[in-house]
């Protein structure tokens, strides 16, 4: 079930409480849109990405018709931080199976949200990695679409704390 007290913003009133790379990461998508198309893959630069790469996170989504969703979600990249968030690499692993966060219904809606109605998800759900060294204080998911219309990509942007134990 979903909680109604879930630390999500859909649209761009999270950047009043964000982190700075978050709303620079942001912004930085922001500028690769063609009006009101959404930016493609192709459009994005890593070297231009350089500041974000080690909490960046790429998610394929490939149409699955008949399936619930309709669409698969599979991770493409996971940035080094984004990984050792993890503890394991989720490289080429479906999002049900290799998911990170508290619970996988909340994740399932965010990402609906940015695939089924093209919106910017700013989730603040912290959420501690296994070993309780790291925390993900904030993840950024934002729509990637090849023809300006049709998500077909999900890129997030994680801001990773390191923590201490205990």
């Amino acid at each position: 079930m979903l909680r109604n007290d879930y630390p999500r913003i859909a649209g761009p009133g999270f950047l009043e409480r964000c982190h700075p790379r978050t709303a620079g990461f942001f912004h930085y998508w922001q500028s690769k849109r063609r009006g009101d198309a959404l930016p493609a893959r192709a459009d994005l630069d890593p070297i231009e990405m350089k500041p974000w790469l080690p909490g960046l996170v790429l998610v394929d989504v490939t149409p699955a018709p008949g399936q619930q969703p309709p669409y698969c979600l599979t991770y493409r990249l996971i940035g080094t931080q984004a990984r050792d968030l993890r503890g394991h690499e989720a490289t080429g692993k479906s999002v049900r199976d290799a998911y990170f966060g508290n619970s996988l219904e909340e994740i399932m809606e965010n990402y609906r949200l940015v695939i089924e109605e093209r919106q910017v998800v700013y989730d603040g759900d912290r959420t501690l990695s296994k070993d309780g060294a790291r925390l993900e204080s904030e993840t950024l998911l934002l729509p990637l679409a090849h023809d300006g219309v049709t998500v077909d990509m999900v890129v997030c942007y994680q801001e990773i704390e390191s923590v201490r134990p205990g």
